[in-house]
Formats: structure tokens, sequence, C-alpha cells
């Protein structure tokens, strides 16, 4: 829940004062309008936002409001929570596996682009009555990203070829879509993806209508600011590879959200080198295992902890033993019970993921004026 009535400076200032234990989600609204303004400068097209990063009611609006007017939506869920709250949103449905009931409800609902990455799949959606786009996804062995998004979905160049002379022998709109994977450190990515799209859309003797570049855009988990200016300069210089470039689209999700947001757990209790906290992988940390520890820092209310350093094995409250996050963290040789660990870019993969597994994983959600 977002506390509108709150308004703190910073994280710190909110958490030496509250009673509560948390744990605190801090949203920024205006480093969230920030990466919004970064995206809309930089990238030259449409931008869409993946809204399984985040499908937190004040994002999606606050993103509205900032002039996103397209959502990458992966669910018959997910096209109800945005026609509801943004019913003029264009509906980019890229999920390349669908029932035939899902398909139904997103024609009803309007859906404009549609992603494949099989001949079947295809045929669905020709017999369910898709309209608008159908974006072929393909994939390549690219590295760069923290894990590949290639092992699921996307299909080779050569079948991505002859799909597309599918679509449009069906009557609809040629389109190409790739995903580079998460957390993608490396521009030569996006342009490699690029060139290989150009080489489909000529075999396929087709114009595309537009190549999604999709998201895979990183956030500053070390702490870094992130800039993301190198990757769309080698977006538009790998465009160049087409005769007549398409349209471009992009649908960041962690890429717009992450840095917006940070997540504050209290400690519970020490046993030498072992920290018990109060969330941990079935609650707001649980993408840590597999994407690894953000930044963070401590915080104590009323005094400071010792500068010195050491490894500790961190534990959430389930009494699973997996709610363990991954390796040690390097933490204040003096932390006590009732210090906050704040976590940095912890604005994806938090609201929609969290389970209440022995009834944890509630947070609030506390709007702030900076994360610092």
């Amino acid at each position: 829940m977002l506390h509108q009535e709150v308004m703190a400076t910073g994280p710190r200032q909110f958490l030496e004062r509250t009673s509560h234990d948390g744990p605190f989600h801090f949203f920024c609204p205006s480093a969230l309008n920030a990466r919004v303004a970064a995206f809309a400068a930089g990238f030259r097209g449409q931008v869409t936002f993946a809204v399984k990063a985040n499908p937190a009611e004040h994002v999606i609006l606050q993103l509205w409001g900032q002039g996103v007017t397209a959502f990458d939506v992966a669910s018959v869920d997910e096209i109800t929570l945005v026609s509801r709250l943004c019913p003029q949103a264009a509906l980019h449905y890229h999920n390349p596996v669908r029932s035939r009931a899902e398909i139904a409800a997103a024609v009803a609902a309007g859906v404009v682009s549609w992603s494949v990455d099989d001949p079947a799949e295809l045929d669905k959606l020709v017999a369910g009555g898709a309209a608008g786009q159908i974006a072929v996804r393909f994939a390549l062995p690219v590295d760069g990203a923290s894990y590949n998004f290639g092992e699921k979905f996307g299909t080779s160049p050569e079948l991505a070829a002859r799909l597309l002379t599918h679509v449009a022998q069906a009557g609809l709109q040629p389109a190409l879509t790739f995903h580079v994977g998460t957390q993608c450190a490396q521009p030569s990515a996006w342009a490699t993806y690029i060139r290989t799209a150009s080489d489909i859309a000529r075999q396929a003797g087709v114009q595309l209508a537009s190549l999604n570049v999709g998201g895979g855009f990183a956030s500053g988990r070390d702490g870094s600011v992130v800039d993301h200016q190198g990757v769309f300069d080698a977006i538009d210089q790998a465009a160049s590879a087409f005769d007549v470039p398409p349209a471009m689209v992009c649908e960041p999700g962690r890429g717009l959200v992450a840095d917006a947001f940070a997540y504050a757990v209290r400690v519970k209790g020490r046993r030498g080198d072992a920290v018990y906290i109060n969330d941990g992988i079935y609650g707001g940390l649980s993408e840590l295992p597999s994407i690894g520890v953000p930044a963070l820092r401590v915080i104590r209310a009323g005094g400071t902890a010792a500068a010195r350093r050491r490894p500790m094995t961190v534990w959430g409250p389930t009494c699973d033993s997996l709610d363990r996050l991954p390796g040690t963290l390097d933490l204040p040789e003096d932390l006590i019970e009732g210090d906050w660990i704040l976590f940095s870019a912890m604005g994806a993969y938090v609201t929609g993921v969290s389970t209440r597994f022995n009834g944890y994983g509630a947070w609030e959600t506390i709007p702030v004026l900076t994360l610092e």
C-alpha cells in the first residue's frame, strides 16, 4: 500500500523515526520521472513498460502521466489491470505462448501487438482473430546479461524468417522482437540482434512494421548511477543495417523502475556471524538468489554502525532453511538487533512476486523525496 500521506525526505529520516518493524519499500517519484525522461530523450522510438516488473497501480498511473502510453502485458490479468487504470493505453501482449481462451480475451481487449516464436502459436493467433502487429521473437547466443532469456523463448533466425513470411501471408503486420537478457551490460548485444534482424527481414522479403528491441536495460544494482545512452547509441547505429529502418520499440521493466525504489528490512537477531532479518527470499528479496545482492547500507536509529565490516550469513524470517540470502553479506561488525539493512535498486520484481509464506512478506510503500 502506498502511503500518500507520508513524504519523508529519505529512508534514513523515516527509519530513524518509525516505531514499526517494516519491511518498507521506499519510492522516489522524481527518480522515476527522471528515468522516463531519459528514455524519452535517448531512445528514438516508442517506449513501453513491461508491467511484470512492477504492477503497482501507482507506478502504472505515474508512467501514464509521464507519457508512457503503451504497456507490455504478459497475461490476461495484466491486460485487465492496465485497461482499468489507463483505458486508452496500447496493449502489447508479448508472452509468446497463450491459451486459446487467453487469445480470445486479449482480442476482446483490443491488443495491438503480439509476439510468436513457433508456427503452432501463430496458427492459434490467426484462428483466434488476432489483429495488428505480430512480432516474431528470435534468440541468439549473445553474452552480457545476468541470465539468458533465450533459453525459454525465441526461435532461430532461419525459422524467424519463415514465420515472418507466414505473418505477411495471413494479412497481418510483420514485426520482429528479441530480448538480450536481464541486466545487460553490453550495448553490443543490442547491435548484434538488430543486425541479425535486418538479415531476417531481407530473407523473408518483408518490410517490418516495427522492431522491438525488448528490455534488458540495466539498473544501478551496484549503487552506481546508470546511463543508458551507450545502449541508445548502439541501437541507433545498428539500425543503419536496414535499407529502410523500421519503427523502433523498447519494453524496459527493470531499467525504468528499479532505481526509483529501495527496500529496508530489519535485523531481528544475531548469533555470531548469523543474522536473522524480517523478510527474505519468499518476500521482497525473492530475486536475490537468481540475480545477486544489490548495494546495501546499514541504518541505525540514534547512532552509526561501525565502518569495519565482516562477512555474515543472512537468514530470512520463515521456518524454511532455504530462506537465506546468497553467499555472505559484508555487514558492520557491531551489527545489532533493530538495525536496518537498506537495499538499492529494488523497484523491479518485488511487487507482484512476493508471497506471504509463514505470514511474512508484507511491506508498506513509503514515498520519499530522495533515496540518498
